[in-house]
């Protein structure tokens, strides 16, 4: 039987995940506690092993408390005084850098863990750290990455939702349509009905989570100068052209096929509250140059809210105290926005 959400809990802490133990997870989760104050940070609680983090925190010299929770709960009276964890115990404590299929099992169930409390209204929001794909494949992890792992918990063993993965910043939100696969794929792989399925779950969440009463799209060609009427391709007046002719249809304000290399500048960005692009780099290269740090991952089309950090687990710097926890600050916020977003819109009916 699936797992019935229960409706948003806008004031209940954040499920922070593990990630990675060997990466730089555990150590940006204490910064960022650290910088609770100035950065204005909600309530969060960290699903983890209390003894790795104690050890991270002494190795690094931060003085950060570690307090065990028994409940998701006790984290908003514990937040002000320590960093709140419910523990999920590690067999071993790999060295930084060194990551091991060993702890493979720890981190899904901490994953497992932040989603079950989330639909359950124990907490707002999923908060996952960074994964090692390549680690928990050798240890028997058989979906193709993060995202796809959650739609599949979500999906409680029926047929899983297609998410759609959201970047964004203060000066821009956008929306890969396609995602990992080779450029030369792109044409072959992109076809209407992917782009309205993302322009769909995108308005739906702009409206649900973000506040916006009429998100406004704007949906980029393929190809350079969006085909030039055909001269430079078809595939924007036979794929993307129909596509956005199809969510205007369904009542979604959309601007398209536009050129790409006109999109992105200041005042071009006034006048849409989402960019759909055609291929990964089309949307993640605009955004990580107006604003590197802050750039947060955010999963639509889920029961629940789920952000992360838009960076990986940063093995060479892992230990050092290095890692700049801006990104999962930034993921933090956004994730207690979109709460509330959504529990106003339940409110509202």
């Amino acid at each position: 039987m699936s797992q019935p959400t229960a409706a948003p809990a806008p004031h209940a802490p954040l499920a922070l995940t593990m990630g990675e133990p060997a990466g730089i997870s555990g150590e940006i989760a204490l910064a960022a506690w650290r910088r609770r104050v100035e950065d204005a940070l909600s309530p969060f609680v960290l699903l983890d092993d209390p003894a790795r983090l104690r050890a991270l925190s002494a190795r690094l010299d931060w003085p950060v408390p570690i307090v065990e929770v028994a409940r998701a709960g006790d984290a908003r009276a514990a937040f002000a005084e320590g960093l709140p964890v419910l523990p999920q115990p590690l067999p071993v404590h790999p060295a930084p850098g060194q990551p091991t299929g060993e702890t493979a099992p720890a981190v899904l169930a901490s994953i497992r863990e932040a989603v079950r409390l989330t639909r359950a209204g124990e907490t707002a929001a999923v908060v996952t750290n960074p994964i090692a794909k390549h680690v928990l494949t050798a240890a028997g992890f058989d979906h193709p990455g993060h995202t796809e792992y959650l739609a599949w918990l979500a999906a409680d063993g029926g047929p899983a939702a297609e998410p759609v993965m959201l970047l964004t910043c203060l000066e821009l939100s956008v929306v890969p349509v396609t995602i990992h696969i080779p450029l030369a794929e792109v044409p072959r792989r992109l076809t209407q009905a992917a782009i309205v399925h993302a322009g769909r779950v995108t308005a739906q969440a702009m409206a649900r989570d973000f506040g916006i009463d009429r998100p406004r799209l704007a949906v980029a060609g393929l190809n350079p100068h969006a085909g030039e009427s055909g001269t430079i391709g078809r595939e924007d007046i036979e794929i993307v052209a129909p596509a956005c002719a199809t969510l205007r249809a369904a009542g979604v304000d959309v601007a398209g096929p536009l050129s790409a290399d006109t999109m992105f500048h200041g005042r071009a960005r006034q006048r849409y509250d989402a960019a759909l692009c055609m291929f990964h780099d089309q949307a993640l290269i605009p955004i990580k140059t107006l604003d590197f740090a802050r750039g947060v991952n955010a999963t639509l089309g889920l029961p629940f809210v789920r952000t992360s950090p838009d960076h990986g687990t940063a093995f060479a710097i892992a230990g050092t105290g290095e890692a700049d926890p801006t990104s999962l600050i930034e993921a933090l916020k956004t994730a207690r926005r979109m709460a509330r977003g959504r529990a106003r819109h339940a409110a509202a009916g």
